[in-house]
């Protein structure tokens, strides 16, 4: 059935109509009760049509093309075929969509079938489909008018709006406006960035490095260089213009619409001198736009204008994605040059802070001593081991000075010290505060007393473990091994496990555990080093490898080692004479600064025998 407000409207015109003696009530009278229901104007306005501008054209229809009746007659008008069809395939629409009353949309819906007929007529003149009202009514889609090409469908003062301000960021107005960071350091990279900018062909950059490292910072300092004059001569008065790629997706509903958005866009970059464009996660344009079964997308558009049109661009990705999306395909891919931008050292993550905490001070109104910005770097280096330097440092920088400026009282001096840093770093790495707190060279000292507190009757092995630890630690190890290799033999229960656990504990590192009952088979071995490609779980890298980047200060405890296929003794040795352990992708593990203990019950097994 029909809404209440609905019925009143139809019924309201069919009294109109017999009041104006006209001859029949048909479609078009459907169309003019919906344009005076609140619902039905909101979706007529939401699909782009003008309300008023139908109700005079249905009024001038009415006047001038449906029979009036004579004088003589005063019978009601007659209700159409074409009336009644809507209205029965408006109760279906309602039924199918499991609605127990239609309303305007459904009305609406159902009149969008009755071709041939001057309200349809109206509608498409003013660019509403069926298809738009339905997007409307079912999930709230409002039709996009700045990018049809077709007049009628674009509202009566169409803005245009320029593709450049619409996707684009001029970072070299940004700069101007001074709200980019300078560059501290990179030289080399920015030099690199600059020789290839400077080719003749192929001269476009994907920067490759880890979530962190500043990528797109450097792209930005390149721009503040340009701005500052700071540049060769081939590249003064370059505009670099960053594009916001969800900014050019959102709003493209059909075919050829992300299409025609890109290709107007790359047409405004080309009247641009010496334009540079910057696409950030520039793996995102690999599949972007496309639709099933076709190729067409943002990758395969912009191919031919890096070589055609000699548009330069600058990509910024990480070593994952650069992997998975960005390098398979290898006709874009060789048009770039791949610049592999390194996590900075810890001396060189203080120089950049230092150099950008004058922002920070300004920003929470405090002042960080020399102190808590070293502190921040190696204690952020030593804990948080699933980012990067320099960004995990500078959140602890940042979030240590929110925190100070949100504590003390204005009337106070408030200064960011190293306690401050310590405290908000055990926080953020889930770290006991007496861990971070207590220097390495008190927990080094009482390190034999410690784990003889804990471990009985193994003072052999504890007095090996602490000697190997303080020997690495005061620079009498070999740098290139890890701190130590041992192996505990003896029957199960003496306390192998537990030694290893109390060491990782008092020394506050990570302990990692691998049952080797579960690498018995030849094939196993794939799993700590990675899957070779071609394989299942070659994208989730190596479970050793992986552990060890992720938490490079650890105590590594391999239990049961005489259960391990002789595969794996291979992979070990490696490990313990270079301290490191390359995976499936190439990338290297870090063993110098963790203890690798392997357990075994085999010599109390042949006591026994």
């Amino acid at each position: 059935m029909l809404s209440k407000d609905l019925e009143i409207l139809l019924d309201a015109t069919i009294r109109e109509a017999k009041s104006k003696r006209l001859e029949y009530v048909t479609v078009e009278h459907i169309l003019y009760a919906i344009l005076f229901d609140e619902y039905g104007i909101e979706i007529i306005t939401a699909c782009g049509g003008r309300v008023d501008f139908l109700k005079r054209a249905l009024e001038r229809y009415f006047d001038q093309y449906i029979p009036h009746l004579t004088s003589d007659k005063a019978d009601a008008p007659a209700i159409t075929v074409g009336f009644q069809r809507v209205l029965q395939r408006t109760i279906n629409h309602a039924q199918s969509s499991e609605k127990k009353i239609a309303d305007a949309g459904d009305l609406l819906a159902a009149l969008m079938l009755e071709k041939d007929t001057v309200a349809v007529q109206l509608l498409e003149d003013e660019g509403i489909t069926r298809i738009d009202i339905l997007n409307y009514i079912s999930h709230g889609i409002r039709k996009d008018f700045n990018f049809n090409t077709d007049s009628r469908t674009k509202k009566p003062e169409p803005t245009t709006t320029n593709p450049l301000e619409q996707f684009t960021v001029n970072l070299i107005e940004k700069a101007k406006q001074n709200k980019i960071d300078p560059l501290i350091g990179r030289e080399k990279e920015i030099d690199r960035l600059i020789h290839a900018l400077a080719r003749r062909q192929k001269n476009n950059v994907v920067l490759v490095g880890e979530p962190g490292v500043g990528k797109t910072a450097i792209v930005e300092g390149l721009a503040l260089k340009i701005y500052q004059g700071n540049v060769p001569e081939i590249l003064k008065d370059t505009t670099i213009l960053s594009l916001d790629m969800g900014s050019l997706i959102a709003g493209t509903q059909y075919r050829g619409d992300f299409e025609a958005r890109l290709k107007s866009l790359l047409k405004e970059i080309k009247k641009i001198p010496k334009a540079i464009l910057f696409i950030d996660e520039i793996h995102t344009i690999v599949g972007a736009g496309a639709t099933s079964g076709s190729s067409m997308d943002a990758s395969n558009i912009l191919k031919p204008a890096l070589i055609q049109d000699n548009l330069r661009c600058i990509g910024a990705t990480t070593y994952e994605e650069y992997r998975k999306y960005f390098e398979k395909d290898r006709a874009l891919s060789r048009r770039f040059q791949k610049i592999d931008i390194n996590e900075p050292s810890i001396d060189e993550t203080i120089q950049i802070i230092n150099g950008l905490i004058n922002h920070y001070e300004k920003f929470h109104g405090v002042e960080y001593t020399h102190a808590a910005i070293k502190t921040a770097v190696e204690l952020s280096a030593k804990y948080i081991n699933d980012r990067y330097l320099p960004d995990k440092a500078i959140d602890i920088i940042d979030e240590a000075g929110a925190y100070v400026k949100l504590h003390t009282p204005i009337n106070k001096k408030r200064i960011v010290s190293e306690k401050v840093v310590k405290d908000i770093l055990s926080k953020i790495a889930n770290i006991p505060s007496q861990n971070i707190k207590s220097s390495e060279i008190d927990r080094l000292k009482n390190l034999d007393k410690e784990l003889k507190k804990i471990i009985f009757g193994q003072d052999e092995a504890i007095d090996a473990i602490v000697k190997a630890i303080k020997r690495n630690r005061i620079g009498l190890g070999n740098s290139n091994k890890p701190i130590g290799s041992f192996l505990f033999t003896g029957p199960t229960g003496v306390g192998k496990t537990e030694l290893a656990r109390s060491l990782a504990v008092i020394l506050g590192i990570n302990f990692i555990r691998i049952d080797m009952s579960e690498y018995m088979e030849k094939h196993s071995v794939a799993r700590l080093i990675g899957a070779p490609p071609g394989y299942v779980g070659y994208d989730q890298g190596g479970l050793l490898t992986e552990s060890i980047r992720k938490n490079p200060h650890s105590v590594l405890l391999i239990d049961e080692i005489e259960k391990a296929h002789p595969d794996v003794f291979n992979i070990l040795l490696q490990v313990m004479d270079y301290g490191t352990l390359t995976d499936n992708y190439g990338k290297k593990a870090d063993f110098r600064n963790v203890i690798i203990i392997m357990t075994s019950n085999i010599t109390a097994r042949e006591t026994e025998s």
